[in-house]
């Protein structure tokens, strides 16, 4: 049986696959991220470790002695400061952080000519601006460092005690050459890091270590039990969703909305806010479109119209259009295409005769056109994609998934992947121990086909942020 545990921003799943890739026990469980301040998102490494042990006990429950091998997911970005004898410096800082903000300026002054090797936007949240903000507000902090780790690359730290570190984490850090494949010694270096903090390199489905007699004692497991690299959260359900060749492209929507496509070229299309990471198996690269406002947009209209979700469906597909009314979704500011922390959202283009039922369904429209531009902007330059499966908790409506395909004007096809980051890791553990060989394709269980035109209220949406731009 092979193991994977899936280390979220709020909470671990453990899950065990059979060998013919059956999910044969699965378990969660959760930790808080804390917000001490304006910006910030972190979260102690032993709540993890804890929630790892409850989870892992209670996939592996009479199963223990069955588990071969060990594979990894994890939260992109963050960073875990470890001192010299294995010890927690401080708290984690989360991807979600936003405390180097101010410092993105300077940082991309100092990164110069390595700015082409990242091929990412320079964002706060990510691993390098988060230390070179350190090093000014928490120099105490910084000065017992001996190793400065991924989320996950902590977790098989704990596991096996070896420190190690792969491409697919290592590209979400903007202290990469991405496509070089190494550490950019230069860079860290100019920013006042040091280079013997960060992890030597190995390959995602490398074995990185064994379970140790302390770790497989707290989580039930037999100790000597392989454990490979892993890799970061969306490689991994790139992966397990069998998305491993030139071409192949799924949306995820949920709170954000992630849309992926799996290229074999290191272009950089950072200007349009796409993010270029290395895969964990098959072809080298996948390019990101990141949109903050999807489901969260919408609860946020929901709430606004004061609506069960029941209703808010109900009246958002009950009228054929909204009617000139626009919604733009950006509530957090927009990633792709914008780049845009300041911007704000707006309600436009309304007149008395609109209803609660337009307004449900611009928000809806809106949130679709906001898609639509994170696919333009992932698209622009590169080859077509092959099909673009949907996936996520929040296209689970047959309506919401046919507006869907109208904006973005291509056919969708409903992926029936379960866990995919948990099984991606898993499918990583059997090919690193030679359980598995190559990846199953895709499978799905639904096609929608696009079915209405609807450019001209997407010219209108796209007509409004020039427009607003500035107005946070």
């Amino acid at each position: 049986m092979l193991l994977a545990i899936d280390l979220g921003t709020g909470s671990v799943k453990a899950l065990l696959l059979s060998p013919e890739g059956e999910i044969v026990g699965q378990a969660s469980a959760s930790y808080d991220v804390l917000s001490p301040q304006p910006g910030y998102a972190e979260t102690p490494p032993g709540a993890w470790w804890a929630a790892t042990r409850r989870a892992v006990r209670e996939a592996t429950e009479n199963l223990a002695a069955e588990v071969t091998a060990v594979g990894l997911s994890g939260q992109m970005h963050g960073v875990v400061l470890l001192g010299a004898s294995g010890e927690v410096l401080r708290p984690a800082v989360l991807w979600a952080d936003t405390r180097a903000a101010p410092s993105l300026a300077r940082y991309r002054e100092l990164a110069g000519h390595d700015l082409e090797r990242l091929k990412n936007p320079v964002t706060a949240g990510m691993a390098g601006p988060t230390l070179f903000h350190l090093r000014e507000t928490e120099p105490n902090s910084l000065s017992s460092v001996r190793w400065a780790l991924q989320p996950k690359d902590w977790l098989r730290y704990r596991l096996t005690g070896e420190v190690a570190s792969e491409p697919s984490d290592a590209s979400g850090t903007l202290l990469f050459d991405v496509p070089g494949g190494t550490w950019l010694d230069g860079l860290i270096e100019r920013l006042g890091l040091e280079a013997s903090w960060f992890a030597p390199l190995i390959a995602s489905s490398a074995v990185a270590g064994v379970l140790t007699q302390a770790a497989a004692a707290e989580l039930g497991l037999r100790a000597g039990v392989p454990v490979v690299a892993g890799g970061s959260d969306t490689a991994c359900a790139a992966l397990g969703s069998g998305l491993v060749h030139v071409g192949a492209a799924q949306l995820t929507v949920g709170t954000g909305a992630q849309l992926v496509l799996v290229h074999d070229a290191p272009d950089d299309a950072s200007a349009r806010g796409v993010h270029l990471y290395r895969t964990v198996a098959g072809a080298p690269y996948y390019a990101l479109a990141a949109i903050q406002n999807g489901g969260l947009a919408l609860e946020w209209a929901r709430r606004s119209l004061r609506l069960l979700w029941e209703e808010m469906y109900e009246l958002a597909f009950s009228v054929p259009s909204s009617s000139g009314a626009t919604f733009l979704p950006y509530l957090t500011g927009e990633r792709t295409p914008h780049l845009d922390p300041q911007v704000r959202g707006v309600w436009a283009g309304l007149a008395l005769h609109h209803t609660p039922a337009e307004l449900a369904r611009s928000a809806f429209e809106g949130v679709a056109f906001s898609l639509r531009d994170g696919l333009d902007a992932l698209l622009a330059g590169r080859a077509p994609l092959e099909k673009l499966f949907l996936a996520g908790g929040g296209t689970l409506r047959h309506p919401w998934r046919q507006l869907l395909a109208d904006v973005l004007e291509r056919p969708l096809y409903l992926s029936d992947a379960a866990s995919a980051s948990a099984v991606g890791a898993a499918r990583l553990a059997g090919l690193g121990t030679g359980v598995m060989s190559a990846p199953p394709a895709p499978t799905f269980t639904e096609t929608v086909v696009p079915q209405n035109d609807l450019s001209a209220p997407y010219a209108r949406f796209r007509a409004l942020y020039p427009q607003v731009k500035g107005w946070g």
